[in-house]
């Protein structure tokens, strides 16, 4: 085995404006009597999980603001007049394939009165009309017809200077990498390259790397907690040594195993955690209280996994900010979304695809692998229900604070790769500051 995975591209550092918004204002502008205790991220005050202006302001400044959301993958809706409804923040959204084989994606709120213009999760249209006053929009989101414009018989309508041009949907933007697509409501996000930084857009192209995504299904749950609570539990790597008693029984991860984590230069909120599996002795593992040598399965091909990549990562877990995880199980591939709905709850989408040139073997171990994960996974059954904990101690004690000192009190990674460290985690609160707050004083 080697002592490093494969090399990637060299990290440049492209700082563009995304951070540094015009619409910043100071947490105490925002709430005088609640500040960060720190000036730095080891600290963190639990009130922003609950407090419900801090919440609105999240979805303005983070959700609706310049930054990319994943909103699926190209091949769901493969023909013209095609869409699937997704969701960004609170709001809604239509992916569409239009009539150039382009991906438009709209926002799904009539330009006359805001009627959501679709309910249902996929479907196939020619154009879109709302179902109110029967507006009429092409694919592309511009506005074709109205009813009675000129009135009747020549009496009423719309005003002579009515520009129907001006009347369209709100089209955002859109990224499409090799199939996964994304989207923006601010037209100044940067391109998904820079977004992301060199490294971690190796490893999303690592999985989307040109072969054309087939889904396999999906799965969707609620979990009372704050959506920041998800996506901080992915940047806790270790936590899964010591949490989930499947991955360390049965020798999917260890924490001794090799492995690197990455993180961007530009914001420090996107990461990667990527590692092989260590067939060898396992260091500490006996002694770790979630070890349990004694379980067994009826079916051990649910943990056999088949190379297929040109390296040897058996895991890789990618958080994209602000609210996806892209993952790599072995065989098993998936994304999450999060759906805020609120300071406490949020819901999570599953998207579990492969590749359309699979065998018919292959599909068959992705699919039995995603037992692994999902509501009711064997491994991530136990992350829901450790959210929600956090999410009952938090509510109680909302004027409390998270101590964040795992490997130091900075967010730089850590030059060795380790993943005993919540350093992802003030990276991330580092870059949620300077979105929401601005600079501190």
């Amino acid at each position: 085995m080697p002592e490093r995975l494969p090399a990637r591209p060299a990290m440049t550092n492209r700082i563009n404006g995304v951070a540094a918004m015009d619409m910043h204002a100071t947490d105490t502008e925002l709430n005088p009597h609640k500040k960060w205790p720190r000036e730095d991220c080891s600290r963190v005050p639990l009130w922003v999980y609950t407090d419900k202006d801090n919440y609105r302001s999240e979805l303005e400044r983070i959700f609706y603001g310049p930054f990319w959301h994943f909103v699926g993958i190209d091949t769901e809706v493969p023909n013209t007049g095609d869409f699937k409804r997704a969701t960004i923040g609170e709001r809604t959204v239509l992916m569409t394939r239009t009539e150039t084989g382009e991906i438009s994606v709209l926002q799904n709120n009539c330009a006359h009165r805001g009627v959501e213009l679709c309910q249902a999760k996929f479907g196939h249209q020619k154009e879109i009309m709302c179902p109110y006053h029967q507006w009429t929009y092409d694919l592309k989101g511009e506005l074709m017809g109205v009813p009675f414009r000129r009135g009747i018989k020549g009496k009423g309508g719309f005003p002579a200077d009515f520009d129907m041009k001006e009347h369209g949907l709100r089209v955002l933007k859109v990224e499409n990498i090799n199939g996964a697509v994304f989207a923006s409501f601010d037209h100044s996000v940067p391109p998904m390259e820079e977004y992301l930084g060199d490294e971690n857009y190796f490893y999303l192209k690592r999985i989307f790397n040109g072969r054309k995504v087939k889904v396999l299904g999906y799965q969707r749950q609620r979990i009372k907690g704050d959506w920041k609570l998800y996506m901080e539990n992915i940047k806790d790597p270790y936590h899964a040594s010591l949490l989930h008693v499947f991955l360390i029984s049965f020798g999917l991860y260890r924490i001794d195993q090799k492995g690197v984590t990455i993180t961007d230069e530009r914001t420090r909120s996107h990461n990667v955690f990527a590692s092989v599996r260590n067939t060898g002795e396992a260091t500490g593992t006996m002694e770790m209280k979630s070890y349990r040598p004694d379980y067994t399965l009826n079916d051990m091909r649910l943990v056999k996994a088949a190379p297929e990549y040109n390296d040897e990562i058996t895991i890789q877990i990618q958080t994209i900010f602000p609210d996806l995880v892209l993952q790599q199980q072995d065989n098993s591939l998936q994304l999450r979304y999060v759906i805020p709905m609120g300071p406490n709850e949020f819901e999570l989408l599953w998207t579990y695809f492969g590749y359309e040139d699979d065998d018919e073997e292959t599909t068959m171990r992705r699919l039995r692998q995603a037992n692994l994960t999902g509501p009711s996974g064997f491994v991530s059954v136990d992350d829901t229900e450790v959210l929600e904990y956090s999410c009952a101690g938090i509510q109680a004690n909302p004027g409390n604070t998270a101590v964040l000192e795992l490997g130091g009190r900075g967010a730089a990674p850590p030059e060795d790769g380790n993943m005993v460290t919540e350093g992802p985690i003030r990276g991330f609160y580092e870059y949620y500051r300077t979105i929401m707050y601005g600079d501190q004083d």
